[in-house]
């Protein structure tokens, strides 16, 4: 490919003694997978730039499934994530990893995934609303659509007092029963406007993220969840979710 590309590093693994293969999420093609040779020798000139949440211009070629990355540049300094932040931005890089087929242009999740990891940096106390914004802006990229402001079964537009429960590919039907599915319409309206007043949307927007998203992670169940398990009982135990 010829050009500069905006991209940032999903995830990397060591490839033979010297080299990484990389994750990377661009700008205009999506998810690349690209190898760097020699990136991990001592004299390697990108030695500490191929790390995650720093943001780059790079460069590759090959026609194979897996590209030959022929440049790089840090662009600034990586977003500075530390603790829950950090965690969680892992979380959004894995999940990105795990639901983007390979070059695919997703060019609006691109800067969807930049504002997300910019938020992550700036509030690192209150991380849940820049990752369900993100979880909700990734469903809708993926052609994920669902009305949240009016019940599937009767058209009409929600009630705030109303209590509706999430059918899938459906949407949300107006409903007596309480359960996991159900949403009153104030949570639906803070779903719809991605603004979460209270903890109670902010807990309704995760109920549907996850499970809205489910069907594209499958069964195995995400490393960067189970890291974050185990850090929070250590630093604290009343920290928001992933």
């Amino acid at each position: 490919m010829e050009g500069w590309q905006r991209a940032f590093v999903l995830h990397s693994r060591p490839y033979s003694e010297t080299s990484l293969l990389l994750d990377l999420f661009t700008e205009s093609q999506g998810r690349v997978r690209v190898l760097a040779k020699g990136a991990r020798s001592r004299r390697s000139q990108l030695k500490g730039t191929l790390q995650p949440f720093t943001p780059l211009l790079v460069r590759w070629g090959g026609r194979g499934e897996v590209k030959t990355l022929r440049n790089a540049e840090a662009v600034s300094l990586a977003l500075p994530l530390s603790g829950i932040a950090l965690y969680c931005g892992l979380y959004v890089n894995e999940l990105l990893s795990r639901v983007l087929e390979q070059q695919i242009p997703f060019s609006e999740l691109f800067f969807d995934y930049l504002n997300c990891v910019q938020a992550l940096a700036a509030d690192t106390a209150s991380p849940e609303p820049a990752l369900r914004r993100f979880e909700l802006a990734l469903l809708g990229h993926l052609g994920y659509g669902v009305d949240f402001l009016h019940c599937a079964g009767s058209g009409e537009p929600i009630s705030d007092a109303m209590t509706y429960s999430y059918r899938e590919e459906k949407g949300f039907i107006a409903s007596l029963v309480v359960g996991q599915r159900s949403f009153t319409g104030s949570e639906l309206r803070a779903l719809a406007t991605r603004n979460f007043p209270d903890a109670a949307s902010l807990r309704a927007a995760k109920r549907f993220t996850r499970m809205a998203l489910k069907p594209y992670l499958g069964g195995k169940p995400l490393k960067s969840q189970e890291l974050f398990r185990q850090f929070i009982p250590k630093k604290r135990p009343d920290a928001p979710q992933q």
